[in-house]
């Protein structure tokens, strides 16, 4: 069994995309690898040091069925959101638990998708993700996230 499969043979996922933003409404960069910190979120990202908002994820299932609705690509980057993972249904019921590399998160809320997706990526893109744009979460332990770590979906209370 390798590192990403599971106990039933299918894959886990893994992170396929990391994107940080200096500040709001600057555009999104692609990162290999960003370091978080408990109760903070993401070092140098925009949210950085709020209440709640440490790290935001997708997965890139829910951009495939958002690009097939939508009639154009739907980029990871795009949507404004900090991690993308290779596939499954990211949590979305607050204080539900994932690890992501070595860091464990707590999904406060969905995210919802905001009209500058529009601009963005494109008309219609903010109804093309609705319920696709997955979830605000808050940092509970220090680590880093890489490109390639693994994602467990679900993790004890």
């Amino acid at each position: 069994m390798t590192s990403h499969e599971t106990a039933g043979g299918a894959q886990s996922p893994v992170v396929t995309a990391i994107h940080v933003a200096p500040a709001s409404r600057l555009p999104m960069r692609a990162v290999e690898s960003v370091q978080v910190e408990a109760g903070l979120g993401i070092v140098g990202d925009r949210y950085h040091g709020t209440k709640h908002r440490h790290v935001t994820v997708q997965s890139q299932i829910a951009l495939d069925a958002a690009t097939e609705d939508l009639g154009s690509p739907v980029e990871p980057g795009g949507t404004r959101r900090n991690i993308t993972i290779s596939h499954g249904d990211v949590p979305t019921t607050p204080g539900e638990r994932l690890r992501i590399g070595d860091v464990d998160l707590e999904v406060v809320r969905v995210a919802a998708p905001c009209k500058l997706l529009d601009d963005v990526i494109g008309t219609g893109a903010r109804t093309a993700l609705r319920r696709r744009a997955g979830s605000v979460c808050r940092a509970l332990t220090s680590g880093s996230i890489a490109v390639g770590d693994p994602v467990r979906l679900a993790l004890p209370a």
